[in-house]
């Protein structure tokens, strides 16, 4: 009875990689022995089979909230980039914090590690901010550079 349990759950688990490799092995072969409808059900199989396996089988994060006073359900499925974008910056802002308190960085490291932070909350943030940093070091150095012929 476990090991039926265990199978089950296991299917469950990995329906759309079986249901991709099915398709897969079915038209493949079908090309190998030459039948015209190969194409058709590779189209089929990739285009409904597979997505509609996944809708059914894969519950990656699946969270269900019931009301108790008004008995509504509420179903939500994994979690959006945006979530997860915001519990990386409240890890690192914590981890930071941290570092603070245990003396580990001064008040200017922890000011600037900071502003870092909240400046790049997503990646895209995180290459602009790079990108006016290097401009910025360029422009200093172009400066530096005409400061000192200024002084010869």
């Amino acid at each position: 009875m476990t090991d039926d349990a265990t199978l089950r759950e296991r299917f469950r688990e990995n329906a759309s990689g079986i249901a991709a490799t099915t398709v897969t092995g079915v038209w493949l072969a079908a090309l190998l022995a030459d039948f015209g409808w190969w194409l058709p059900f590779m189209l089929f199989g990739y285009i409904v089979v597979v997505p509609v396996v996944s809708m059914l089988f894969d519950e990656e994060g699946e969270t269900v909230e019931v009301d108790t006073k008004t008995g509504s359900v509420r179903v939500e499925h994994g979690q959006s980039d945006s979530e997860s974008g915001a519990d990386d910056t409240a890890d690192a802002l914590d981890r930071l914090r941290t570092r603070y308190a245990e003396g580990d960085l001064t008040d200017e490291q922890f000011e600037r590690k900071l502003d870092r932070l909240l400046v790049t909350e997503t990646p895209e943030d995180a290459a602009e901010w790079t990108e006016r940093n290097r401009e910025a070091e360029r422009d200093r150095g172009t400066v530096r550079d005409t400061e000192v012929e200024r002084e010869r």
